[in-house]
């Protein structure tokens, strides 16, 4: 049984291969790709009649490699026009509608998706209720805001 094994090394490197290739599946940030890489080399060096402990290093640097070169360029190559604006910051550049007056230097209410923002407008200017208004900045939970023409 032993001598199976040691003599037909390469299903083990195909199948950490394939397991790894499923895994990665899930994940989608091409960090188990690069062991599944490192498999396909070692199946590979198995192939050729590379010992078995040689195997396991060429797995290993294989997949160092892959890590530290082809990882993060397949990464900047999916998102290099990918600029993703999380949480309260993607509502800037956005058009809501004054709910409550926004007095000449103070603070009034912006609706905007089901969300009612403190807000106070650019200039200090008076901005009155049923208005669109273009958000322009956020600073903390309060919203400066200019009018839509």
């Amino acid at each position: 049984m032993i001598e199976y094994v040691l003599s037909h090394l390469w299903q083990m490197w195909a199948l950490i291969c394939l397991l790894c290739l499923l895994l990665e599946l899930t994940s989608g940030d091409f960090f188990i790709l690069c062991f599944a890489i490192g498999a396909a080399v070692a199946l590979i060096a198995s192939l050729l009649g590379v010992p078995f402990l040689w195997q396991i290093a060429v797995f290993a640097l294989a997949s160092v490699l892959c890590l530290a070169f082809l990882r993060p360029t397949l990464l900047k190559r999916i998102h290099k026009n990918d600029e993703r604006v999380s949480n309260a910051d993607a509502i800037i550049g956005r058009i809501g509608r004054v709910s409550e007056d926004i007095p000449a230097n103070g603070y009034g209410r912006v609706a905007l998706d089901g969300d009612d923002w403190k807000a106070e407008a650019v200039a200090g200017q008076a901005i009155y209720a049923g208005e669109r208004v273009r958000i322009v900045a956020r600073e903390s939970i309060i919203v400066t805001v200019e009018p839509v023409e």
